[in-house]
C-alpha cells in the first residue's frame, strides 16, 4: 500500500544514512522502527497496573497531611522519626 507521510527533514536525512549503511529501502526501516514502537506499547499495555496503597491503616492518612506537598510530607516524617 502506497501512502504520503510528513517527516521532519533531519528524521528523514538520519533514516535514509541508516538505511544506506545497513543496505536496506527506506520502507523497510520505517517499516521495522513503527512495528518496534507498536510492539512496545503493547507490552505496556499489557503490563497490569500496580497501585501503592496511601495507608494501611482503616482512617488513610494522618489528619492535615497533603501528599502533594512533598515539604510537608518531609516535615511530618521527621516529626515522627524524632518521636
Amino acid at each position: 500500500m502506497r501512502t504520503t507521510l510528513r517527516v521532519d527533514d533531519e528524521l528523514l536525512r538520519q533514516a535514509k544514512s541508516h538505511a544506506v549503511r545497513q543496505g536496506r529501502s527506506l520502507t523497510s526501516v520505517f517499516e521495522e522502527a513503527l512495528r518496534r514502537l507498536l510492539a512496545e506499547s503493547a507490552r505496556h499495555e499489557q503490563r497490569p497496573r500496580f497501585e501503592l496503597p496511601v495507608s494501611a491503616a482503616s482512617g488513610g492518612v494522618l489528619p492535615g497531611v497533603d501528599l502533594d506537598d512533598s515539604a510537608a510530607l518531609r516535615d511530618v516524617m521527621e516529626d515522627r522519626a524524632s518521636s
